[in-house]
């Protein structure tokens, strides 16, 4: 057998070539291929840390929550209109050094037979409506379209003499006398609410803050667990406020 074997005279380079040198661009690109996921979440942690102490921290807070409940909601010139009018009557409850009266619209239909309700909007607003009906809800006083099928549904409300029926969850409490109308009111018809400009954004009728009012009910939310009064404190002096002078003619 023969051996092949290398030349004795020839000789080998041993030197290795030096790194390369990568350009800055290059470096931050190989950088950015490791670490990009990395990145991501620690921005997602900052921007949801962000919200979360705009939310606690920064978030003006409404010192009183009025509720309207009806079937279609409310022109936003008269949502504005009635916070704005409200606002003198109330005090800082909630100490920020703000009054703030907010209007929440809730859009239900009680009318079980009427067909022409839009079951989306229906759900969603039964199921914001009961959210805020639970114990930790902070409304008092409710604006209503039809207070029958509101107390028949809910039995939230009071009597105007300040007591509660028995038992919230029986339906024969009688409506009538747990509410005013809007027109029994000499205060809530003697604010000067101004006019709106359109019943929605896709439309252009005009006419007075108060007449769109005018049909509505004011009732006041039940408070059958003592812990719970110190809540609405403040809330029970803005309705004796507003209906000082009412004489309820809803039974007629």
């Amino acid at each position: 057998m023969a051996w092949v074997t290398k030349d004795s005279t020839e000789t080998y380079n041993q030197t290795p070539e030096p790194p390369r040198e990568y350009t800055k661009k290059e470096k931050a690109a190989n950088w950015w291929h490791y670490h990009w996921m990395a990145v991501v979440v620690a921005v997602l942690v900052v921007v949801f840390g962000v919200w979360i102490i705009k939310d606690t921290v920064f978030q003006t807070r409404p010192d009183v929550q009025v509720a309207y409940v009806g079937t279609s909601d409310l022109p936003t010139d008269t949502v504005t209109a009635l916070q704005d009018a409200l606002t003198p009557f109330c005090s800082d409850l909630n100490g920020d050094g703000k009054v703030v009266v907010q209007v929440d619209s809730y859009t239900v239909d009680f009318d079980a037979a009427n067909e022409s309700t839009d079951a989306y909007y229906q759900m969603a607003g039964v199921t914001r409506l009961s959210a805020e009906l639970s114990s930790g809800g902070k409304t008092y006083i409710f604006l209503l379209e039809d207070p029958e099928g509101f107390e028949a549904q809910t039995g939230a409300l009071q009597y105007l003499d300040g007591t509660v029926p028995d038992d919230p969850e029986t339906t024969d409490a009688d409506w009538r006398e747990m509410v005013y109308r809007w027109t029994d009111c000499p205060v809530l018809t003697g604010l000067d609410l101004g006019g709106y400009e359109g019943l929605t954004l896709m439309d252009d009728v005009t006419g007075t803050n108060q007449s769109v009012l005018a049909h509505l009910y004011v009732g006041r939310r039940g408070v059958w667990d003592e812990q719970q009064v110190p809540t609405y404190e403040g809330c029970a002096e803005l309705w004796d406020t507003l209906t000082a002078g009412a004489v309820s003619t809803a039974a007629e």
